[in-house]
């Protein structure tokens, strides 16, 4: 058997610089936004508005994912593609400008829809132009273009917001954009994005099922940490995505049925158990160990350097994807376990670093199979559609886990037993992923999505 091209090779270097690099820059702003948010909310006078620069932009991806979906399917990649991009420039210089924080929500809300189509349609980019024996090592390379921005983010994003200004974070990344987009056009296949068919009737319900689990998802999270109306919210939120749900995944995704269902439910409660656990990590550290910002963040780094080893690991080992997914799944639930170790006053903060590495050695070495098997297990023209279904999942299982664990939280403060209270609910969505982690099959079902 002749083995794959590199991915990096004479043929496709072109398209994987442009894609790396822009993928590279996206990670730089999702962090960066993190980073500056308690600097703009001062300068724009907008604290009482500063949940919705996430929320906002996390309920606009959610639409984005829908629409991109099927418009790829429809109509190839391209238009998607360029979409996406546009939209993602126009919200940075929309936020760089942003006179004040309701205009900087509109930037928020424009580059949630442009990277919202940006990342379904390069699944199906990925799906056509690579062959599929080279899948595992483009996912692999993708999940460790995370990996710089992860370190280096946050200290540049805080000292250029400090010396300078935060605006140049945005306009920066925007200017940097440009030829990281030429690179990758130059690299793209001809005849790839031509149209196939036309969108369809069936497209606007799935379409208004997005919109309003967008609304369930952002009301979830903006109510979870308040109190009185907060908690009429929230459940307002969480009501509309039970609803909303059944609709955009395929059918059975809840009760992890064979199939692509179990890949899509397994990416949602990977993606839940640790971008929640995530955000207690630099909070325990700096409230039970007395670290500062800087040092506790270091534990995220740590983090993210693992992700990018599990990421080549399963590079490494394409055939043995159930092996791959329930160790990854057991890797998240034992990291998170060790890093609850934190409450125990006689526990050396250097353990709870080295369990955030466990587990993101865990999240590296599922997320970029997830992403194998969910184009191996879709038919030519549904690749779209079910890259769509795949990012609703991990979005909407980690604004629920983030919104239950937030809530637990800001109900009773921090506590030991709190901690233990929101990791030990992680650990047990981990361990579902694990028990159902070998559920999937090499064939796709007809039939498996409700429209």
């Amino acid at each position: 058997m002749t083995a794959p091209a590199a991915v990096f090779s004479r043929r496709y270097r072109a398209l994987s610089v442009g894609i790396v690099a822009l993928v590279m820059l996206v990670a730089f702003e999702y962090l960066a936004v993190a980073t500056a948010m308690p600097l703009i909310g001062r300068e724009l006078n907008g604290y009482h508005l500063y949940g919705l620069a996430f929320s906002g932009g996390m309920a606009a991806n959610v639409i984005a994912t829908v629409v991109g979906g099927r418009w790829s399917d429809a109509r190839g990649p391209y238009p998607a593609l360029w979409t996406g991009v546009a939209g993602f420039l126009a919200g940075l210089a929309v936020s760089g400008f942003a006179p004040d924080m309701e205009v900087f929500l509109v930037g928020r809300f424009l580059q949630g829809l442009g990277g919202g189509l940006f990342n379904v349609a390069l699944y199906v980019l990925v799906a056509q132009a690579y062959p599929s024996a080279m899948h595992p090592r483009v996912f692999s390379v993708l999940a460790a273009a995370w990996v710089l921005p992860s370190v280096v983010g946050p200290a540049v994003t805080g000292f250029v917001a400090e010396t300078w200004s935060w605006r140049l974070i945005f306009l920066g990344v925007a200017v940097l954009s440009l030829p990281a987009a030429l690179i990758m056009y130059r690299g793209l296949p001809a005849g790839e994005g031509q149209p196939r068919e036309a969108m369809g009737r069936a497209f606007l319900p799935r379409f208004a099922w997005g919109v309003c689990a967008a609304i369930g998802a952002a009301l979830l999270q903006y109510g979870s940490g308040a109190a009185g109306a907060g908690i009429v919210l929230a459940v307002a939120g969480l009501a509309i995505l039970a609803l909303t749900l059944p609709k955009l995944l395929p059918k059975g995704t809840l009760r992890a049925a064979r199939g692509l269902p179990t890949v899509i439910a397994l990416r949602g409660l990977a993606a839940g158990a640790f971008f929640a656990a995530e955000v207690f990590v630099p909070l325990m550290l700096v409230q039970e160990r007395h670290l500062n910002t800087a040092e506790a963040g270091l534990a995220l780094t740590g983090g993210a350097l693992a992700w990018s080893l599990g990421s080549w690991i399963q590079g490494r080992r394409p055939h043995a994807r159930a092996m791959t997914i329930r160790l990854g799944a057991t890797l998240i639930a034992a990291g998170i376990c060790v890093t609850a170790l934190i409450v125990i006053p006689a526990t050396p903060a250097l353990v709870v670093f080295g369990g955030w590495i466990v587990a993101g050695l865990g999240i590296g070495m599922i997320f970029p199979t997830l992403s194998v098997l969910v184009l191996e297990l879709s038919a030519p023209g549904e690749e779209g559609r079910n890259s769509s279904s795949l990012s609703i999942g991990e979005s909407v299982f980690s604004v629920v886990a983030v919104a239950v664990t937030g809530a637990v939280f800001a109900a009773y403060g921090s506590r030991p037993w709190v901690y233990v209270t929101c990791l030990g609910l992680l650990v047990v969505m981990a361990g579902t992923a694990t028990l159902v982690g070998g559920r999937f099959e090499h064939r796709r079902e007809p039939g498996t999505m409700e429209v």
